[in-house]
């Protein structure tokens, strides 16, 4: 009498006899294929076909099976077979979803996957709700685009990028400019690491985009456009050179002296943030092209009301300067280029300093393209003028620019007046 006999296959797949059955390379390519079916959750029923077998792997199904060897282009199996064999064999009474779990691992179904991956991005973009509410375009575009994940690879790389992209927009724009070298100092003292914020870096690149929806600042080229994005969020490599162009403004020995000669000055930040004029006029004039100051200097030279250029986009000087001016009680007007840069120009420093128009409104903007008599197409991407929301509407019926040449004469008339 046999004392010991075998024992009755459990509920758990014998992984030796699994092995011997199924372990074979060449019958990996169908293992494969019912593991593909369960990912996605689909019947292990029906047939498996692999349309160009080699012969070692038709004589593996063969055997498997227990058929004579077969012939043929294709190779078919058909899964109610297998899982039979395996339950009848004892090699796995839970059939062949089991067994390939145990030989392969465990399966993880796609749909599963996927909704835990959409919610760890959900996750990973939390942080954009505690922008403020100018930010709300930028982040539902960031949500839709795919530059986070560019930057990010991983919804937990993702989450980190944000949480810390966020936390130094919510510190910007720095009110006053940062003081000399202060984007290493700001991003030591927010995130406590110095380079955090240095060129290249995939939290530059999102802070970077970033601060041009909230300053309005167009995207500039290579490492000027970076340093005066950042500029014109406060944040400075330098105090040297963020300058501002002037013409008979007052306050300071320097200035004093050149506004007697009728002289243009070019003035740093440094200036401004060390020395700033002592006294502000009553008036103050803003135009955006150099053009318009050098023609102002040789028809008035020292007689010529205070005049401040920007010169494009401000700079932090001169939105300093600006801002200086406009506490000590002087009136700022403004008049710029009449198309969509000049008014994306023009919107930049309207958020930052409080101006009035000077002929900048829609109908000197009617007045002056009529006489152009549309020599000069309006190209480029429209936007809006919330100094005069009808302006933006005129350039597009219109369709004209005018630059502040083609009005310089207008321009001078009235700094003649004040003289």
């Amino acid at each position: 009498m046999d004392l010991n006999p075998p024992a009755e296959p459990g509920p758990f797949p014998d992984v030796d006899r699994l092995r011997r059955l199924l372990g074979a390379p060449e019958l990996a390519w169908f293992l494969e294929r019912v593991r593909r079916r369960m990912e996605r959750a689909q019947p292990l029923t029906g047939v498996v076909t692999l349309a160009i077998p080699s012969g070692p792997q038709r004589a593996a199904v063969d055997r498997l099976l227990g058929r004579a060897p077969g012939a043929g282009g294709s190779l078919s199996v058909r899964l109610e077979a297998v899982d039979a064999l395996l339950r009848h064999s004892g090699a796995c009474l839970t059939g062949l979803a089991s067994a390939v779990t145990a030989l392969t691992g465990p399966v993880t179904l796609i749909a599963e996957a996927r909704e835990r991956e959409a919610a760890a991005w959900r996750e990973a973009y939390a942080p954009l709700d505690t922008l403020p509410p100018e930010l709300a375009d930028w982040a539902g575009e960031l949500r839709l685009t795919g530059l986070v994940r560019r930057l990010a690879g991983t919804p937990v790389a993702a989450l980190a990028l944000l949480t810390d992209a966020t936390k130094v927009l919510r510190a910007l724009p720095a009110e006053p400019a940062e003081p000399a070298a202060s984007l290493p100092a700001f991003a030591a003292r927010l995130l406590g690491n110095a380079h955090a914020l240095d060129d290249g870096t995939a939290l530059a690149t999102l802070v970077l985009s970033g601060i041009r929806a909230l300053t309005g600042i167009p995207e500039g080229s290579g490492a000027e456009g970076r340093r005066d994005t950042w500029a014109s969020a406060g944040l400075l490599r330098d105090d040297l050179s963020s300058t501002v162009l002037v013409l008979n403004l007052r306050g300071t020995p320097a200035l004093d002296w050149l506004a007697a000669t009728g002289q243009p000055a070019v003035l740093t930040l440094r200036q401004l943030t060390h020395t700033p004029p002592r006294t502000s006029p009553g008036l103050v004039r803003i135009c955006e092209n150099p053009t318009v100051l050098a023609a102002a200097a040789d028809a008035y030279g020292g007689s010529c009301p205070p005049l401040v250029c920007l010169q494009g986009q401000p700079s932090t000087a001169a939105l300093t300067l600006l801002d200086h001016l406009h506490s000590g009680g002087a009136t700022l007007q403004y008049h710029g280029d009449f198309d969509w840069g000049g008014l994306r120009i023009a919107t930049v420093l309207h958020r930052r300093v409080p101006w009035r128009p000077w002929r900048y409104t829609t109908a000197d903007y009617r007045t002056a393209a009529a006489a152009l008599n549309g020599l000069r197409p309006l190209t480029g991407t429209p936007t809006e003028a919330a100094w005069d929301p009808d302006l933006a509407l005129a350039l597009t019926e219109a369709g004209v620019r005018v630059e502040e040449e083609s009005v310089l004469d207008d321009l001078l008339a009235d700094l003649k007046r004040q003289v």
